[in-house]
């Protein structure tokens, strides 16, 4: 009796590792279609790491207490994973997704772990619709998405031009072209923007309150 459960429980946690194998890979393979710093192996490992230490922390604690002690410490793992894939740029932010997609991956893989079988597959399917099946959505706001121009006259200072780009980038507009010049003691600074209408007035006024900055034309 007792090595027949033995071998259900090796059974039942095979059928887990490779449901988890097999939702990661599927996460991951979109992120590494997309060219993702957390790709295919990543999202696996965290998959199978996540449901392998759910499944032991329910049967340590069948015999020493509180189940969640363990599975309590996969998410703290996964936010130092997860801020990892996020990278800090002159003032731009990339890998945010790609750190909400380990996350959500590593809940998955508890689902997994804890026999919520059919969750994990609602959820899987979830996270795939919203990684690939929203990019058409995101192409859409981005050419509803208004353009403008900045000529920056400024100080000509060694950091001026990597101070004025961190500057617009931090209030959330793309900048699709920097250009600058020399105009007799002035550095001009030229700058193509990108984004929400609101965001591109937020920046002009963080660019207008630079100490570096002289004046500043928005073409309009």
């Amino acid at each position: 009796m007792l090595s027949d459960l033995f071998r259900d429980l090796r059974l039942e946690l095979l059928v887990q590792l490779l449901l988890a194998v097999l939702f990661g890979g599927a996460i991951g393979l979109e992120r590494e279609l997309s060219g993702k710093p957390a790709g295919l192996r990543t999202n696996i490992l965290i998959c199978i790491g996540a449901t392998f230490f759910t499944v032991l922390s329910l049967h340590v604690a069948a015999s020493r207490g509180d189940p969640g002690r363990v599975a309590a410490q996969i998410l703290p793992g996964i936010g130092f994973i997860g801020a990892g894939t996020i990278l800090h740029m002159r003032g731009a932010v990339t890998g945010l997704t790609s750190a909400a997609t380990l996350w959500v991956v590593a809940a998955i893989g508890m689902g997994l772990g804890s026999g919520a079988y059919a969750e994990a597959v609602g959820a899987t399917l979830l996270v795939l619709v919203v990684l690939a099946g929203l990019r058409p959505v995101e192409r859409l706001v981005a050419l509803r998405s208004s353009r403008s121009h900045l000529t920056i006259h400024a100080r000509p200072e060694a950091t001026t031009v990597e101070d004025l780009e961190s500057l617009v980038r931090a209030t959330g507009v793309d900048i699709d072209r920097t250009s600058f010049r020399r105009e007799n003691v002035d550095l001009v600074v030229e700058l193509e923007l990108q984004g929400p209408r609101r965001l591109h007035d937020q920046a002009l006024i963080a660019v207008v309150h630079h100490p570096s900055v002289r004046s500043v034309s928005s073409g309009e």
